[in-house]
């Protein structure tokens, strides 16, 4: 019977573990190894719009509107407007704020703290500096205080 648990919580460990790789494939290839598979979703629907958040898929999303601007776009506008000198401090720091503001904005209207106008406010931000990696500062501490709302 021992021999029989140790079987199931084996197999459903590498279930999870198969599973995560495959919840993160829409992350862009060089954010996968920066960006962990989230620990959980509040729901279903929750994961979608995180998706959506990367990639600008509407997986049968209600009022979902596709396409572009997507992090996954953002992220490799980022590493342009930086340059090779920039990239290895802003890859990391890019692939990061993508979830820490893709998980909140995805989550439901009535609970999140990131919101799409909020979206729209970061995007400006991120675009009106000339210091690549200090706009992404600037968002990642915009973007902290607004959970710290909670």
């Amino acid at each position: 019977m021992r021999s029989r648990r140790v079987t199931v919580a084996v197999l459903a460990g590498v279930l999870l573990v198969a599973g995560s790789a495959e919840a993160q494939s829409y992350v862009r290839p060089d954010c996968q190894g920066v960006v962990p598979t989230p620990a959980r979703y509040d729901t279903p629907e929750h994961e979608r719009w995180y998706k959506r958040f990367w990639t600008g898929t509407c997986d049968h999303l209600t009022l979902c509107v596709p396409g572009g601007p997507n992090w996954n776009e953002i992220v490799g506008k980022l590493l342009t407007k930086g340059g090779p000198a920039e990239r290895p401090a802003l890859l990391p720091k890019a692939c990061r704020l993508g979830q820490i503001i893709g998980l909140e904005w995805s989550r439901e209207r009535n609970v999140r703290k990131i919101t799409t106008a909020d979206l729209k406010v970061f995007s400006t931000m991120l675009e009106a500096t000339g210091d690549t990696l200090r706009g992404v500062d600037r968002v990642d501490a915009a973007a902290r205080a607004k959970l710290g709302a909670r």
